[in-house]
């Protein structure tokens, strides 16, 4: 329904800003729908933006004394782990630009921030703190940084003066994406036997037939399920799943 003063349902800015603070109000507004299309006001919808914001603020807080007097000019990753974070950071970076250029789609911009911070959390579970990329990280605080400023200013600026940037993130340039960042060295494959999934694998992109092949039954858990059988058929979909027929 539309807002009317005669219906009793006005939303005050003044006592959302009160409530959630101008960065979440901000960010909702923007991410409610395109520009060209009507919206409707949502209590449930800004408490969904508030989480986020907040939980972006306490991720980041997290691993700013791991990065906050890192220095990084190069960003060397090594484990698979690593790589996938980093490609996910500059295929969003890729994204978010595109996204608002391309007809200021500032909602499915804030989307892919939000795909972003779980990737990160999702890094952050799995690897020991003691393990943790420190110059990854720190690409990845301050390009989330950069990104945010449009949405959330307010927030950015504190977040920036944290990492010890000088000037105001507001002067800065918009973060470019690295298209060697994009590029998928591995990708998961399924492993059906019988035409039941059994387990899943990480291969390399290009990978022919023959190598998929035996680095699929040299893995434990599908020679468990081949009990000592060779296979009557070997079935291989390029960069999707592998059925073994016994």
């Amino acid at each position: 329904a539309k807002m009317s003063k005669s219906k009793g349902n006005v939303v005050s800015p003044d006592d959302m800003i009160e409530k959630y603070g101008a960065d979440t109000l901000r960010m909702y507004i923007l991410f409610m729908a395109p520009p060209e299309k009507d919206a409707e006001w949502s209590n449930a919808g800004i408490e969904g933006v508030h989480r986020f914001v907040k939980r972006l603020w306490n991720t980041l807080q997290k691993i700013m004394p791991v990065v906050k007097d890192v220095k990084i000019d190069r960003v060397s990753v090594k484990t698979p782990k690593e790589r996938e974070l980093r490609r996910k950071l500059h295929t969003m970076i890729k994204k978010i630009t595109e996204d608002i250029e391309g007809g200021f789609k500032f909602n499915t911009a804030i989307s892919g921030l939000m795909e972003l911070l779980n990737h990160l959390v999702d890094y952050l579970n799995a690897v020991p703190e003691d393990e943790w990329n420190k110059h990854l990280l720190r690409e990845i605080a301050e390009k989330t940084v950069l990104i945010l400023s449009p949405f959330a200013p307010h927030m950015a600026e504190e977040l920036w003066q944290d990492l010890g940037m000088k000037g105001l993130v507001v002067e800065q340039s918009w973060p470019s994406y690295d298209p060697e960042a994009l590029k998928v060295e591995e990708v998961e494959i399924v492993i059906q036997i019988n035409g039941k999934i059994r387990d899943r694998v990480m291969i390399p992109v290009d990978a022919d037939e023959e190598t998929v092949r035996k680095l699929v039954l040299e893995r434990e858990r599908v020679k468990r399920y081949l009990n000592g059988k060779e296979p009557k058929k070997f079935f291989y979909v390029k960069g999707r799943l592998v059925n073994i027929v016994v």
